[in-house]
């Protein structure tokens, strides 16, 4: 089995303390994020976009096993179990973006 090379689960972090990190997920029509893994329960903040995907990896533990595909709520808040190792995709035709806050123990 070829060792697994895991990336930041967004594009850009925006602000970080003791108790919230703050990122900024981008994705043009078609781009995938890095594989990544959710180690802190986080909210996902739907800003822009049409149409997202989650592709989960065979050994994830997070609450998406399968793939999973959606419609873009813009303003939307999903609140999201720690555990998840998946790739985001942008799916749809328009730019996606989101904020992701996780939520530090």
């Amino acid at each position: 089995m070829t060792e697994r090379t895991l990336g930041d689960i967004a594009t850009e972090l925006l602000f970080e303390n003791d108790r919230v990190r703050v990122w900024e997920l981008r994705l043009a029509p078609g781009e995938r994020s890095a594989t990544h893994r959710h180690d802190l329960d986080h909210l996902l903040i739907q800003i822009s976009g049409d149409r997202i995907a989650i592709e989960p990896e065979p050994d994830t533990e997070g609450p998406f096993k399968d793939y999973l595909a959606a419609d873009v709520i813009p303003g939307v808040v999903v609140p999201v179990d720690r555990g998840g190792i998946e790739t985001a995709v942008n799916v749809g035709d328009q730019p996606y973006r989101e904020i992701i806050v996780e939520l530090k123990d």
